[in-house]
């Protein structure tokens, strides 16, 4: 399977998903944003990922004005803030047969590219 979970609003899964060229490459498109993920979804994900605190975006405006960034937050709670808000979804997340590529830093883009080769 190939997916990825991004938001059409977001500029750095828009740059993900041009630099990529997924747009040619038989992907399923998941727009959070119009098609909220399920918890069987995140539950996979996370099998995949280890963990859901690793899928989850410390940079979401909403992390800092919860005041979430002075809590040690539980699995549990990482789930469903990511359940309850799209935004805490750490984005893109693209998944290539079994494996799983987070975020848009410049070395998951490297191992994103190896996969697709």
């Amino acid at each position: 399977m190939k997916k990825i979970f991004h938001l059409s609003s977001c500029n750095s899964c828009e740059r993900v998903i041009d630099e990529l060229k997924l747009k040619n490459k038989k992907f399923i498109f998941q727009d959070l944003k119009t098609e909220p993920i399920t918890e069987q979804q995140l539950e996979e994900l996370k099998d995949k990922a280890g963990s859901y605190e690793a899928l989850f975006s410390k940079i979401a405006r909403k992390y800092r004005a919860l005041g979430l960034h002075e809590k040690v937050l539980s699995e549990n709670e990482y789930k469903n803030f990511i359940l309850k808000e799209y935004t805490f979804l750490k984005r893109p997340v693209i998944l290539i047969k079994d494996s799983i590529f987070i975020g848009s830093s410049k070395n998951t883009l490297i191992e994103t590219k190896k996969e697709l080769i």
